[in-house]
């Protein structure tokens, strides 16, 4: 199993998901989002008390989970029938790990900035959810390695981590979960009650890779400087549980610390000023050069984790 986990890492790495198959027939995420508006629109209805609003949220959670399962174990018990079933197993999970789209993604907030500062506005604001139109360019800049910290847990480190622990339907329920507490998981009047369980549940299968992500970080900050390893380490100590969400912290915390800057702190969503904990100690003020540094360290980190994988697959 984990020689599928080493080859899906190394092909998705380099040439991510054929835009092709996005043209074609779309992607496995875009599947998952359009059967649960299917269900949320049937479930989600009227003004219903709390607790109803929060069961009725669990079942279209559990009625989602259940439809992408089932077939999911059939096709990877399927393919442990074959002698190379595995490599199959291996290409069917590169659509659901994102390093390819996510360097794309944040390289184009960097390179926007490069050219003006509104280019750079409108590239990130398709990576994050904060009001981009009064961002500076040092604003632009942590809005990006913000969403780069926090995807490469979510988006990469924890369905490697499912896919390693239980396989083919562990990496795809986990992205089942992370998309409905993406459309549903938030605290608006809508999903404050039937979002509930997405949400909870994101938050529980996010912990290890969180973690784990933090590591990858600050052993990547061991590697570029004598000393910033520990105080990666002593950032996720000190800030990580600073931060609103229970997850993001270790990562953002451990990023910030290895590139001697500040992430997290005050921002605008829909109008609304939010006040958020600093994460790390160092500077505040932020160029497109601390996107570039961040995509090396993450370039680092995903080598770092390759190589854990691939570890794994020897001894196992």
């Amino acid at each position: 199993m984990m020689w599928a986990v080493v080859l899906a890492l190394l092909l998705e790495r380099f040439l991510g998901y054929p835009k092709l198959l996005q043209e074609n027939i779309g992607h496995p995420v875009e599947w998952m989002g359009a059967l649960l508006t299917k269900i949320e629109a049937s479930l989600n209805i009227g003004d219903i008390e709390p607790l109803r609003g929060k069961l009725r949220g669990g079942a279209a959670l559990l009625l989602l989970l259940v439809t992408v399962a089932v077939p999911i174990f059939l096709v990877s018990w399927l393919l442990t029938q074959f002698v190379f079933g595995w490599v199959i197993n291996a290409l069917l999970a590169i659509p659901l790990v994102a390093q390819h789209s996510l360097r794309k993604h944040v390289k184009a907030v960097s390179k926007g900035l490069s050219s003006s500062l509104g280019e750079g506005r409108n590239a990130v604001s398709r990576i994050v959810g904060r009001d981009p139109a009064n961002l500076d360019e040092s604003g632009v800049a942590r809005a990006a390695l913000e969403s780069l910290a926090e995807n490469t847990s979510d988006g990469i480190v924890a369905p490697v981590f499912w896919y390693a622990l239980l396989g083919l339907p562990g990496i795809a329920m986990y992205k089942a979960i992370n998309t409905a507490d993406s459309m549903i998981g938030h605290k608006s009047e809508r999903y404050l009650h039937f979002g509930w369980a997405a949400a909870r549940l994101d938050d529980l299968v996010n912990l290890p890779a969180s973690r784990l992500t933090g590591l990858l970080f600050a052993t990547t900050a061991a590697i570029n400087e004598r000393g910033m390893g520990l105080a990666a380490l002593n950032a996720m100590w000190r800030d990580a549980s600073r931060h609103q969400s229970p997850n993001a912290g270790w990562p953002e915390s451990a990023f910030a610390a290895a590139l001697g800057i500040k992430l997290g702190g005050p921002r605008s969503y829909d109008g609304a000023r939010v006040d958020l904990a600093w994460m790390g100690d160092g500077r505040e003020d932020l160029t497109r050069r601390d996107i570039d540094m961040g995509l090396r360290f993450f370039g680092t980190a995903m080598t770092l984790l390759f190589g854990l994988c691939l570890l794994l697959a020897l001894i196992f």
